[in-house]
């Protein structure tokens, strides 16, 4: 009789647990797993102890270590992000970590510890080729592009409801722009090589489609998408089975039928014809218009510098992915092996332009692990003016790295079209989570200009920066990748104006890093 009262109280308190489990909301993870989920923390707590032993370091693994995701989650949970008792890393013999320098005096900067400290917005978007609706962005740190379909439409809603909090920008995806995105962020849309929202039934572009979509939503730019890091020049599928009436009608393609983007735009098929898109889309709508591209041969680059140096026609900005793959599902060879690494590639691209000395014309955008501050302090040495953060955006909402996004079975929820694991995530609670992370990077930010002695990400340069280049040997970005006299800086116009905006703010920039 004891063992059986025993277990009758057992399987009511399990009972009980498993109740609580799917009615809150805080955990997407509980609500679709409930019960065994709570091993998952277990686990969790005592990782520290069982790593010693028996697992990875905190920075062995990849493509983001624990000690990085920590971070991410404790920042988007408004917890206490800081390490004690010093670094896991291996700093004299870990190639390519990179340190800052910092400076000893400065002019005056803000107090990082004051919660009311400005924090950076970005260059003018659009201004230098006089848009129409060229704008200044509020935000140097803006969610990436994922799609409506790659991602649930309660992650994509998170993560909008999220920007709109933080105040920063998200970007659509190719995937077309959903009612997902309507919760009040302010948007990019980027237009692929299947057009999806904007298309003819052939899959050709339809311009009128898409004055129709920019004029219903507030969309602030419009990137036209010609590679991604996850799998350059190698176009999408998205499996009938996933191609749902939702998302037939937001795409313009048939239901139930495999969706597949081209490798390659048919609106154009080289950089003349590419800059003659650029300008159609600028005129009928307004708005900035930039291309966003992983780097393999530069070719192209050397083209579209070349078409801007004569100062007719160009595009308002340039975001630069890194091939190491991001949250597109690809083959493990373009993953692994096809277009160069963010570092590589942006710093050849940048030079193309600064050769010319069209760097101030347009901005630079980055992509691909910069949601991290060391990464994304690197990327603003090397020129950078924003960035995007996409699996960081991702990690903050709930994801745990389990690294099935192109399985449908995310157990999160986020990277899934599946109605039940989709369910887990509550966008209310979510979004703030998102929006905590991304005001925290961009506070990180100003707090490493600040101890490099500047007031703003974009004003640390090639020179404040070292690479490790071997055991007890480091180099400046400046000497890593080539970077001639005043590249990676701003140009004195744009330095100033800087200047202007921060000291409107109380906070004056040095004179010397002009």
């Amino acid at each position: 009789m004891r063992a059986r009262s025993i277990g009758a109280a057992t399987a009511t308190a399990v009972a009980l647990v498993a109740a609580r489990d799917l009615v809150q909301k805080k955990h997407a993870l509980l609500r679709n797993f409930p019960v065994v989920g709570h091993a998952r923390y277990l686990v969790e707590r005592i990782g520290p102890e069982l790593r010693q032993y028996i697992v990875t370091s905190n920075e062995e693994e990849r493509p983001f270590s624990r000690d990085q995701r920590t971070w991410i989650y404790a920042s988007a949970k408004e917890e206490n992000n800081y390490f004690g008792f010093g670094t896991d890393v291996d700093v004299e013999h870990i190639q390519g970590h990179a340190y800052v320098k910092q400076r000893t005096f400065a002019d005056t900067l803000p107090d990082m510890h004051d919660p009311q400290a400005p924090l950076p917005s970005a260059k003018v978007l659009g201004g230098p080729r006089g848009r129409a609706k060229a704008f200044r962005p509020g935000s140097v740190v803006n969610i990436s592009a994922m799609s409506f379909g790659s991602l649930s439409g309660a992650a994509v809603s998170a993560l909008n409801k999220g920007a709109a909090l933080a105040g920063t920008m998200h970007n659509t995806g190719e995937g077309g722009l959903s009612p997902y995105h309507r919760n009040g962020g302010d948007l990019v849309l980027q237009i692929g090589t299947a057009y999806f929202g904007c298309r003819n039934a052939d899959g050709t572009f339809n311009v009128d489609k898409l004055r129709e979509v920019v004029a219903g939503a507030p969309v602030k730019a419009i990137e036209i998408k010609l590679s991604q890091g996850a799998k350059p020049g190698l176009g999408g599928m998205l499996p009938g089975a996933k191609v749902t009436p939702e998302i037939a009608g937001i795409r313009g393609i048939p239901v139930g039928e495999d969706c597949a983007s081209p490798s390659r735009h048919s609106a154009f098929h080289d950089v003349d014809s590419m800059l003659d898109f650029v300008e159609l889309i600028a005129a009928e709508t307004g708005l900035p218009v930039g291309v966003k591209s992983a780097v393999g041969d530069m070719g192209f680059w050397q083209d579209l510098a070349a078409f801007m140096a004569r100062g007719d026609r160009g595009v308002d900005f340039v975001t630069i992915d890194g091939g190491e793959g991001g949250t597109g599902a690809a083959p493990l060879i373009f993953t692994d092996s096809v277009s160069l690494p963010f570092r590589m590639g942006f710093s050849r691209v940048y030079g193309t332009f600064a050769e010319l000395g069209l760097t101030d014309d347009l901005t630079f955008i980055g992509s691909g692990k910069l949601g991290l501050p060391e990464n994304a302090a690197v990327a603003f040495a090397l020129g950078v003016d924003m960035i995007n953060v996409g699996r960081e955006a991702m990690l903050s909402i709930g994801c745990i790295q389990a690294q099935k996004c192109h399985t449908d079975k995310c157990p999160t929820g986020i990277a899934t079209q599946n109605a039940w694991l989709a369910r887990g995530i509550d966008p209310a609670s979510k979004s703030a989570r998102a929006a905590a992370y991304l005001r925290t990077l961009r506070k990180e930010l100003t707090k490493v200009s600040a101890a490099v002695g500047v007031a703003h990400p974009s004003l640390i340069t090639a020179t404040d920066i070292e690479i490790m280049n071997g055991d007890y040997d480091a180099r400046t970005l400046a000497g890593v990748y080539a970077y001639k006299n005043g590249w990676g800086r701003l140009g004195a116009p744009l330095a100033e104006e800087i200047t202007a905006l921060m000291s409107a703010s109380g906070t004056r920039v040095p004179d010397s890093r002009k």
